[in-house]
């Protein structure tokens, strides 16, 4: 059995007339401890996805489990990272982190978690702002918060949802490397969710492209056949990146013509101008 099983996962939002297949036929096996990453165009369906898998939405049919259990409701066993930053503007980044670290341990001391949120403030570089709020942050370094926050729970999978696409590219790529290495420590299942192809097959050890929707599915996985850890700069000249990368790039490219042929009429916006502008021409 696999760690995390998705059976015939069809999700649709509204009723009737007004309903719309987001996603289907989904189906999906993550073993314990693999790192696999979904690629995709925005508004592919790739957050309804996460949703589902930690327990925010129900599907529409199907099932999903997590260690052979039916997911039902969030559980901090499923750490995600989201696109937001999902802070509380009340408080300070310490207490933010603090909170979840207590959800997650109840029985540790006052002390053991205080070090637990030092330890990941200062793994994401916010050490000097940590009782800062977020209104004080930047959009990179409230990420950042957010990041350190999912860790910091220790979860015994990591759910990804285009979590560093907001960091600049150097933020980014250390995000990427302390996320590899707290997964390599005890390698903990992890699903990360990104429209970077680059960012998916340096961090994945397969990549599975998501089909745009409406009604979107998986396509054909892509493995990774990288030895850990990998260097950014030697994978330019690595022939094994290189033809993965074309080929998920080709196969996304294909997809997307694709859908832009099936396409209904095209929407032609109506000939208006504001009251106040005069027609010469």
């Amino acid at each position: 059995m696999a760690y995390l099983e998705l059976h015939n996962i069809y999700k649709t939002y509204g009723q009737g007339a007004h309903e719309t297949e987001v996603l289907s036929n989904i189906n999906l096996k993550i073993e314990e401890g693999e790192f696999v990453a979904i690629v995709g165009f925005t508004g592919s369906g790739k957050t309804t996805l996460v949703n589902l898998i930690n327990g925010l939405l129900a599907p529409t049919s199907g099932s999903i489990l997590f260690k052979g259990v039916p997911v039902s409701g969030t559980s901090h066993e499923r750490g995600v990272i989201f696109q937001n930053y999902s802070l509380l503007p009340w408080l300070t980044v310490g207490q933010n982190i603090l909170m979840a670290v207590k959800e997650a341990f109840p029985k540790k001391s006052k002390s053991a978690l205080n070090e637990i949120v030092a330890s990941y403030v200062a793994m994401v570089n916010l050490t000097p702002a940590i009782n800062k709020r977020p209104k004080e942050l930047s959009g990179g370094m409230r990420q950042r918060v957010a990041v350190a926050r999912a860790l910091a729970m220790k979860p015994e999978m990591i759910i990804m949802d285009e979590p560093l696409g907001a960091l600049d590219a150097l933020t980014r790529g250390n995000l990427q490397d302390e996320i590899l290495n707290i997964w390599g420590k005890d390698k903990r299942t992890a699903l990360l969710i990104t429209n970077d192809v680059d960012e998916g097959i340096y961090m994945a050890d397969r990549i599975i492209p998501l089909r745009p929707g409406p009604r979107a599915t998986l396509g054909p996985e892509f493995k990774i056949d990288l030895e850990r850890p990998r260097d950014k700069t030697a994978l330019n000249d690595n022939a094994s990146f290189k033809k993965t990368r074309n080929a998920i790039i080709e196969y996304l490219m294909d997809i997307g013509d694709a859908r832009k042929s099936e396409a209904k009429e095209p929407v032609i916006l109506p000939d208006l101008a504001p009251k106040s502008f005069v027609k010469y021409f």
